[in-house]
């Protein structure tokens, strides 16, 4: 399968004409019943020796923080940051491969991450005050985001600004608990905060690129796999979902805001925000059933009515995003194409 990124790469070399690449996509999408925007393409896999690849490096890589960590705790990062850094050399910039790459970028800013960890173990700080352990772990995250940054100047892989922006708000969730010791036990709000802004990144990058036909789409995917786990899992836990015991009330909540979070879904043609939330809807829903007095059957009644919607809402995703669309004006001037009835 040749993604996006590849098509933009033929026609810049010369090798297709823009009218022929525009063709292809239109075929395709022809054959699909759907447009090239709506399939969220990004590019995982070049074929099945990326996952052979993949498990080398992984083996590889694992060692090296094995055997560094044995002779001094910062080895074992710096090791596998050292490593990776010169294995996406060959890998990223000369092979281009996917999946090898993601695995490099993610090794490399956790192996700095865990070499300045490894640091502080090292000097074993005793009865270290919670505000100074915040700022410690604050300045990890910015030295994370900057390992970060220097990966994508070098090698522009898509998932690298995601890890650069979950980062940074590491960081800056540290240095307000930090400022504000009292949110140490209950921190929900500010990476609330940050889940948005990374929405908000992952919405400009998007809305540069609009037909999603560069690596610009591959970058918000990416942002948009890091907010939606954020924004989901702290807001559900400010409302206490996994309490005690979940009432009609609560559950009727949580599937108010899971179908919100499906016009939004709708509205930018991202799909990440349902399937991060998906976990807190099944156990209302579930607990929705219990009351019903449905024990032995609540389980299976759960899985079939979200299965049952999540279906629909792919089967009509176009339609309905269409009428979605529809009702934000000019604001929907500025979002991804919708296909025409």
């Amino acid at each position: 399968m040749y993604s996006e990124s590849d098509l933009n790469g033929a026609v810049e070399a010369g090798v297709l004409s823009r009218d022929s690449a525009d063709a292809l996509r239109a075929h395709i999408a022809q054959q699909r019943a759907t447009p090239v925007v709506d399939e969220e393409h990004f590019r995982l896999l070049t074929g099945f020796n990326d996952i052979f690849v993949s498990v080398a490096l992984a083996l590889l890589l694992v060692s090296l923080a094995w055997i560094g960590g044995t002779i001094l705790t910062p080895l074992g990062g710096l090791g596998v940051a050292g490593a990776a850094w010169f294995l996406a050399e060959y890998f990223t910039a000369r092979r281009r491969m996917a999946l090898p790459s993601i695995l490099l970028l993610l090794a490399f800013v956790g192996g700095v991450a865990a070499t300045l960890f490894g640091i502080v173990v090292e000097l074993d700080p005793q009865n270290v005050p919670d505000r100074t352990t915040a700022m410690i772990f604050a300045g990890i995250g910015v030295v994370a985001a900057g390992a970060a940054w220097l990966h994508w100047r070098r090698f522009m892989v898509p998932i690298t600004v995601a890890a650069g922006a979950a980062a940074l708000v590491a960081t800056v969730a540290s240095l307000i608990v930090a400022a504000f010791p009292v949110l140490k036990d209950n921190f929900y709000p500010v990476t609330l905060l940050g889940g948005i802004a990374v929405f908000v990144a992952a919405m400009r990058w998007d809305m540069s690129d609009r037909d999603r036909r560069t690596r610009r789409s591959d970058v918000a995917f990416w942002l948009h796999l890091v907010a939606a786990p954020l924004i989901a899992h702290s807001l559900f836990q400010l409302l206490g979902v996994f309490g005690p015991s979940v009432t009609a009330p609560m559950a009727a909540v949580v599937i108010a805001l899971y179908v919100v979070f499906g016009l939004v879904a709708l509205a930018v043609d991202r799909r990440a925000l349902l399937v991060s939330s998906l976990a807190y809807v099944l156990y209302a829903l579930y607990a929705l059933f219990e009351k019903a007095r449905a024990v032995e059957r609540s389980a299976a009644f759960t899985a079939f009515v979200i299965g049952s919607a999540l279906l629909t809402l792919s089967v009509f995703w176009q339609p309905m995003r269409r009428q979605v669309v529809g009702l934000l004006g000019g604001i929907g001037q500025r979002l991804p194409p919708v296909a025409m009835a």
